[in-house]
């Protein structure tokens, strides 16, 4: 299982994909841990078994058991955390602004490896659920804490793609039954 057999998963019609995929993984400046962390955290957000079982297997290879259950945890919190502040966002009410979200996010303040590297990851998870509250509160701790706007957009690059390849090949998978 890797990233070439996912490639080669990849239907013609998407070959743009195909491409992206190479370029946004297997081209990367973002550190390993932070690559590997962010495609495995988003690789779990996009909820596809095809992509998942593709990619964890390098992304495993690639961290530190700590950096790779901190990925994990990444994607475990945030699926959470997007569903409920997207939710409180969206609603026209916004006294559910002020109330007290009662949720346990440990997590977050102790992931076991860098902030900055769980906090990207956090951001990517984001960028997929969509949660435009959490993508604003992730980016200004990245930025505050001096990662630079490139590495950000590369997060979400990453997250754009493993999405995009998530959503194809599930698609295929469904026809072809």
């Amino acid at each position: 299982m890797s990233l070439d057999t996912l490639k080669s998963r990849i239907p013609d019609y998407a070959k743009d994909l195909k491409l992206n995929l190479g370029s946004v993984i297997g081209n990367s400046d973002l550190p390993a841990q932070q690559l590997w962390g962010t495609v495995l955290a988003t690789a779990m957000a996009a909820r596809s078994p095809i992509v998942l079982r593709e990619l964890e297997p390098e992304a495993k290879a690639a961290l530190s058991p700590e950096a790779y259950t901190a990925a994990k945890s990444a994607a475990a919190i945030m699926s959470m955390n997007n569903v409920f502040y997207r939710t409180r966002h969206l609603l026209s009410d916004h006294e559910y602004g002020t109330l007290r979200a009662g949720l346990r996010m440990n997590v977050i303040g102790n992931p076991g490896v860098d902030k900055v590297d769980f906090e990207l990851w956090s951001f990517a998870v984001s960028a997929i659920n969509g949660c435009g509250m959490c993508l604003d509160s992730h980016e200004q701790v990245l930025r505050k804490a001096g990662v630079d706007r490139e590495v950000i957009q590369e997060s979400f690059k990453i997250a754009s793609v493993v999405q995009a390849v998530a959503v194809t090949l599930d698609a295929e998978a469904a026809l072809a039954e």
